[in-house]
């Protein structure tokens, strides 16, 4: 375990009311545990804006797979980046809707161009990525 280091935050009475109420919320045991996962919820986002950052991430999807070819126009894409495609799952949300999830590790910028490409496909409904970072060291403990 690391060793701990105390601090005293000023924080305005009424915000951090409203964040003892999120932190409830959230199942959190204590203030600590949050202000420690926001600060590495922080640390991550700034590691990961480096062009050539390592990253790892997901890419979700949401499309309509009777769209004209774009089952197979989202595969090609993704064979393009075959570098940084780790894997991908597929769910069938209804008769027409389709869930897909896009697994992924490497540069910064390939991750997000293929994100980008993938999102932005026409007949894609909506599109999120998500990244961290492997390579920043945040430790987990206390």
């Amino acid at each position: 375990m690391s060793e701990l280091s105390r601090i005293g935050v000023a924080i305005d009475t009424d915000l951090l009311a409203r964040f003892d109420r999120f932190i409830e919320r959230q199942g959190y045991a204590n203030r600590s545990e949050a202000f420690r996962d926001l600060i590495r919820d922080k640390l991550v986002g700034a590691a990961v804006e480096a062009p050539d950052a390592p990253v790892v991430g997901t890419v979700t999807l949401i499309y309509d797979h009777h769209f004209r070819m774009l089952p197979n126009k989202l595969m090609d894409i993704q064979h393009g980046y075959h570098d940084v495609v780790i894997a991908t799952t597929h769910a069938h949300l209804d008769h027409h809707t389709c869930l897909e999830v896009v697994v992924l590790k490497g540069p910064g910028h390939r991750v997000r161009k293929l994100a980008d490409l993938l999102i932005g496909a026409k007949g894609v409904r909506h599109g999120r990525l998500v990244l961290s970072s492997p390579s920043t060291v945040l430790s987990q403990t206390a």
